[in-house]
């Protein structure tokens, strides 16, 4: 039995949720906006403070405290509202163009004018230097050249680099070189491409590289901020990749997912204890509906755009659409729209009190399908009113009006909410099918586990649209990701470009290289203090076929059952097997594990809802435990 507290808290974009399991084993849930300026600075240490009951101006008592583990949305803000830090970008004489040409993909395939992104650095400094894809070196690398633009780009302010050589993966020499001129500078944060994604294709690997260069030093000081109100209480973060890491080994690239992440976790721990083991997640929370897909093992995406920016770093495969409980209602004169912008927290749907505008949880209200007495009471100026009904009927009266005036048909506000929540909805399971039949798979087989703030509302409906027959339901559905937190594992990952035809001496080799990342991978969780006995490692390769660029992740081993196990794949993603053309692996990767928290079967009964119509209570079954 625990002796301290422990507080697992997701900071999302609407509400922050915190479980804490008390010195007693009890467990305690607490959910707060997770911007309010006028009550709280953080919310996740107000959080903890309300938990412990600690007035705002004394110190957390934080001998009380075993550990912290949180997922934050600090860095995806930053990304998305291009609010990181000034970031300087180092790479090869005559490349300077190369991350914003990209390949050359259009956003919008028939705009005349293309509009690019915008690019995360600030500035560019070219260096002489060159290796050649064989590792021979054509051009030495010239240090001085690169001495110059360094202290050039720090005298003007900048103070976050990255490093991007060709072929710097697997040849990291001038990459080297040029870091430490950078340190001794005083760069404060410097992100080597070999280091932060040691992979081929440099516009990949370069887009990383200067994410985890752009993000880093945000998520630091804010790491900082919290590590300094909790002492010596150990302090975790969750990754993108759905493991938790130690505060100080927390990076910008691995923090996009890092809320999400979580919810996967927590569903997928949590369902299996009613023996399911082929699950959709359906995280619908304030900001955002995020859905995944597991059918055994965790699913990872090796290869993504995030607001954006290309990705090379394992995350969670996660679909995420615009469609939250803070989505915003339109009407443009001719028809209903939902999203994808939101209320956020601030001002946040128009029952919220802060005079934000329509959203999907107004709907809910209008439909009363959300009874302001089971909701926090969090609004107001003194943090401690509820939802305000009278606003949102007054407001829909006015869309009515507003319909009417364009030439509508005259509706019931109660009809427009329940046409903007099937919108709504349709979304949702448009985003199901992208990450299930998509792919090959039959979502009849398998339940849906809802959770997030608004899940609840909106699962049966969402099991409806897809003809899902079972929906699941956790106690602590409602702060599942925060849950899903504590009962995370802890893990390393390390992968290692190849890019070699599949034969068997190629395997002994492999497995000698797989041994040295994976004994990497031990020594960072050995690091945070996970015994021995708690330690398992999995090993994986890439493989794709020669003249393809779509790599499939199996299970280390044999020729033959490599090659198995890939095809299998293959069949069940694209529908065919190509017999003549040779095995590639473009990469290998390990997974450090330390194995997290057991899940505690709560003093509560799961919903389990079954049909043949959900919504039908004369069919459905609610079992006393599940």
């Amino acid at each position: 039995m625990p002796e301290k507290w422990n507080f697992w808290i997701d900071r999302g974009g609407t509400f922050t949720d915190i479980v804490a399991r008390r010195p007693d084993a009890g467990y305690l849930s607490h959910k707060l906006l997770s911007e309010n300026p006028e009550q709280y600075p953080d919310a996740a240490l107000q959080g903890i403070r309300d938990l412990l009951g600690v007035e705002n101006s004394d110190p957390i008592p934080t001998d009380c405290i075993a550990s912290v583990k949180m997922g934050t949305t600090v860095g995806t803000n930053a990304l998305l509202e291009r609010k990181g830090d000034r970031t300087l970008l180092v790479t090869n004489k005559g490349f300077r163009d190369a991350l914003r040409i990209g390949y050359q993909n259009r956003p919008r395939l028939f705009d005349l004018n293309v509009q690019l992104p915008e690019m995360l650095y600030e500035r560019v400094i070219e260096i002489s230097g060159r290796y050649t894809a064989q590792g021979e070196e054509r051009i030495p690398i010239d240090l001085e050249e690169a001495l110059a633009g360094l202290q050039a780009a720090y005298d003007h302010g900048i103070r976050s680099c990255a490093i991007v050589f060709i072929h710097g993966y697997r040849y990291p020499t001038h990459e080297n070189a040029v870091a430490e001129i950078a340190s001794d500078i005083g760069f404060t944060q410097v992100s080597t491409s070999h280091e932060v994604s040691p992979l081929m294709k440099m516009v990949g690997r370069g887009d990383t590289t200067v994410v985890d260069a752009y993000l880093s030093p945000i998520l630091r000081r804010y790491v900082d901020r919290v590590a300094s109100e909790l002492g010596d209480a150990q302090l975790m973060f969750m990754q993108s990749n759905g493991g938790l890491t130690d505060a100080s080994l927390f990076q910008g690239k691995d923090c996009i997912l890092s809320g999400p992440a979580g919810g996967v976790v927590g569903a997928v721990r949590t369902t299996a204890m009613a023996d399911f083991e082929k699950i959709i997640g359906f995280d619908m929370g304030g900001t955002s509906t995020d859905v995944s897909h597991y059918a055994g093992h965790f699913e990872r995406a090796f290869e993504s755009e995030v607001a954006g920016v290309r990705m090379r770093a394992p995350m969670m495969h996660i679909h995420t659409v615009a469609a939250g409980g803070g989505s915003i209602l339109h009407f443009d004169g001719a028809r209903f729209t939902v999203g994808p912008d939101s209320a956020g927290a601030n001002p946040g749907p128009a029952c919220y009190r802060r005079g934000g505008p329509l959203t999907v949880t107004d709907c809910n209200l209008m439909l009363n399908k959300l009874n302001p007495d089971f909701f926090p009471k969090v609004f107001g100026p003194k943090g401690d009113e509820p939802l305000n009904h009278a606003v949102v009927v007054e407001k829909f009266k006015d869309l009515v009006d507003q319909i009417t005036a364009a030439g509508g048909e005259l509706m019931a506000p109660e009809a427009i909410a329940e046409g903007y929540l099937t919108i709504a909805v349709e979304n949702m399971a448009n985003a199901i099918k992208k990450i299930s039949i998509q792919r090959g798979y039959d979502v009849s087989e398998y339940v849906l586990s809802s959770f997030g703030g608004a899940g609840g509302q909106h699962a049966c409906l969402v099991a409806d649209a897809l003809g899902m027959k079972q929906v699941f339901l956790h106690p602590l559905a409602g702060v599942l990701s925060a849950y899903g937190m504590g009962l995370a594992d802890v893990r390393a990952m390390r992968e290692q470009a190849v890019e070699s035809i599949l034969d068997d001496k190629l395997l002994v080799e492999l497995e000698v290289s797989l041994n040295k990342l994976a004994a990497k991978g031990l020594a960072e969780l050995k690091s945070q203090d996970i015994a021995d006995d708690r330690i398992s490692v999995l090993r994986k390769v890439h493989i794709r076929y020669q003249g393809t660029d779509t790599a499939l992740m199996v299970d280390f081993g044999d020729k033959n059952g490599i090659v198995q196990a890939f095809e299998e794949k293959h069949q069940q993603q694209f529908g065919f097997i190509d017999h003549t053309k040779a095995h590639v692996v473009e990469a290998i990767s390990i997974e450090a594990i330390g194995a997290g928290e057991p899940v505690v079967d709560l003093p509560l009964d799961c919903l389990l809802y079954t049909s043949p119509s959900p919504r039908d209570l004369s069919t459905s079954r609610m079992p006393s435990s599940a």
